[in-house]
């Protein structure tokens, strides 16, 4: 029997309704790119506190300290520094969830061609939360986007967080 739902077509489906909804609040919302900014502050710092009143386990990306933390609920269960985007390929700022796991995988790019990056956790689209084996300047803003953390950081929350694990990136 053919299925009727696709997750793929769902999945897709749900960020165009989701974008669409954020672009009607946008548009409908008197004011500048001021709004824009301090409506999605507003919703990271909102998910944050909804979190912190769980007991679900999440993932807090801080790009300017480049640090992230594992919580569960309002309790910090691991931290590591972090590498993310450089000023010409930023990581993306908002609230996501890890959508695919690899333990290892090959990404390419214009200038960047890496096999078997380990730990590899995909949140939106081509941007993860993966190993970076390749330099040890954790801590400061090197990647093409994605957030690097050590090998071994990297495998750990590999193994702790699963399909579906908010995470939150902020400035």
């Amino acid at each position: 029997m053919k299925k009727l739902i696709y997750p793929d077509w769902v999945r897709h489906l749900k960020i165009l309704l989701t974008g669409t909804a954020l672009s009607l609040s946008v548009f409908t919302t008197s004011g500048t790119s001021e709004v824009w900014a301090n409506s999605k502050d507003q919703v990271i710092a909102q998910t944050i506190q909804t979190l912190q009143q769980s007991d679900q386990r999440w993932i807090q990306i801080n790009l300017s300290k480049q640090r992230l933390i594992a919580w569960q609920g309002d309790r910090v269960v691991y931290g590591s520094a972090i590498s993310s985007g450089k000023k010409a390929t930023p990581t993306l700022v908002g609230t996501f969830k890890i959508q695919s796991k690899f333990k290892t995988t090959r990404m390419q790019g214009e200038d960047y061609d890496v096999d078997n990056v380990p730990y590899a956790m995909f949140y939106q689209g081509n941007y993860a939360i993966h190993g970076a084996y390749w330099h040890k300047t954790f801590g400061t803003p090197v990647s093409h986007g994605c957030v690097n953390i050590a090998p071994k950081h990297a495998k750990w929350l590999f193994e702790w967080a699963s399909i579906g694990t908010p995470v939150v990136i902020q400035k």
